[in-house]
């Protein structure tokens, strides 16, 4: 009878788990706009320096400092998108441009 309750319990477990991450990712914010997520990392960056400070001085632990550095999701994913977008838009051209250059080396090749 327990063996056959383990997996339950597991896959329960497991589900309870998922939903209360996605819950909490919702309430932060992460899962809404671009500037709800900027707003989001920005309050994770302010709140957990302090909170792993707190623990390494709990259980005694030294850590090394973090390094700093300046990164924006938001501007890298928007660059990505406008790179992308970029590549599309010239797509065509491109693609008429590279047609001419292959048939003009197919005619070469039969000459």
């Amino acid at each position: 009878m327990a063996v056959r309750l383990f997996p339950v319990a597991k896959f329960i477990i497991k589900g309870g788990l998922a939903g209360a991450a996605v819950y909490v990712a919702y309430d932060q914010g992460l899962l809404g706009s671009g500037t709800q997520g900027a707003e989001a990392l920005k309050k994770a960056q302010a709140a957990l320096p302090p909170a792993i400070q707190e623990w390494t001085n709990y259980l005694g632990w030294e850590l090394p400092p973090t390094p700093k550095f300046d990164f924006s999701p938001s501007d890298s994913w928007n660059k990505g998108v406008q790179s992308v977008m970029s590549a599309l838009s010239v797509a065509p051209t491109r693609a008429c441009e590279y047609t001419v250059e292959g048939w003009k080396y197919v005619k070469d090749l039969v000459k």
